[in-house]
């Protein structure tokens, strides 16, 4: 491909040129922060990078990706690419090329350089949001991405990185996304205590995940359930179908006790069986999904 996404006479073959170091070294934080550009690699994230592109280009935007690097093979597979490229700098390139720029051995094939996505948190309050995904000291990149991937499949409305959380743009927590990293808007940085105020003040409430909580989750849903069913009873300890902010805490310690004092409500999971406790993206999947249950109902 060519600047215009169309197939060029032959791939980049050198896998040793500037340009692709520079590609390279984007797998590196400094680099990233410096350039305020990140990979995408695989069909799935860069197709879906692509298509946000399109949109915003389509919008009158800037749009997101700058340049794109693809496989014959992987062309052949996925012809919808050379469309989606259209106006960015695409080129076709070999295996071994693609295999030095890449994070990951196989890059299956396709990789996307991209502008920075995250948004403030303005932004995201000022939209009326009904569940946000709140990550506070969340370290691993794999657990970001999948939390973010979870919170995108039950329709959150925004995930929120603390300051001290993994980088979003690192390239594991990238793929972990599974290209839902363009489906929402995302947040970094943020201090909790001044989320929670700015959530409050619109009337969105805050729920912490915690194992020792006092709320069972099954519980509080069961007790939503059966107040929208009957349209009687005395109110809910809590409404799950109203606005509300998960705190979702790091995978070993969980929760600080500031960032928990600062909750409405600790809410369980509750655990049946001989497990000690789920992992970050198995119980912020579950808590997700019972809000956006409830709220759809």
């Amino acid at each position: 491909m060519n600047k215009t996404g169309r197939p060029q006479d032959s791939p980049l073959s050198n896998p040793r040129a500037d340009r692709v170091r520079d590609v390279a070294k984007l797998a590196g934080r400094p680099a990233r922060l410096k350039r305020g550009h990140f990979l995408a690699e695989g069909p799935q994230s860069v197709r879906e990078a692509l298509r946000l592109h399109q949109e915003r280009l389509a919008a009158g935007s800037p749009g997101v990706v700058t340049d794109v690097y693809a496989s014959e093979t992987c062309l052949d597979r996925f012809p919808e690419f050379e469309e989606l490229a259209e106006g960015t700098n695409a080129w076709l390139a070999t295996d071994e090329v693609l295999a030095a720029m890449a994070d990951t051995v196989n890059p299956q094939g396709i990789i996307a350089v991209c502008r920075f996505v995250d948004v403030s948190l303005e932004s995201v309050l000022d939209a009326g949001p009904r569940l946000i995904a709140v990550l506070c000291q969340v370290r691993d990149p794999g657990n970001a991405g999948t939390v973010l991937r979870a919170a995108d499949s039950a329709g959150a409305d925004a995930v929120v990185l603390t300051g001290s959380s993994v980088d979003i743009y690192n390239p594991k927590a990238v793929r972990s996304t599974a290209g839902s990293l363009f489906h929402l808007p995302v947040v970094l940085g943020a201090e909790v205590a001044d989320l929670v105020e700015a959530c409050k003040a619109r009337g969105i409430g805050i729920l912490a995940a915690d194992g020792y909580g006092s709320l069972n989750l099954d519980a509080l849903q069961d007790e939503n359930a059966r107040r929208r069913l009957t349209g009687s009873g005395p109110d809910s300890v809590y409404d799950l179908g109203g606005p509300t902010a998960w705190l979702f805490g790091n995978e070993a310690q969980g929760l600080s006790a500031a960032e928990l004092e600062l909750a409405d409500h600790r809410v369980a999971v509750p655990v049946y069986g001989a497990a000690e406790s789920l992992n970050l993206g198995t119980a912020a999947t579950v808590c997700l999904y019972a809000s956006a249950r409830s709220q759809r109902n």
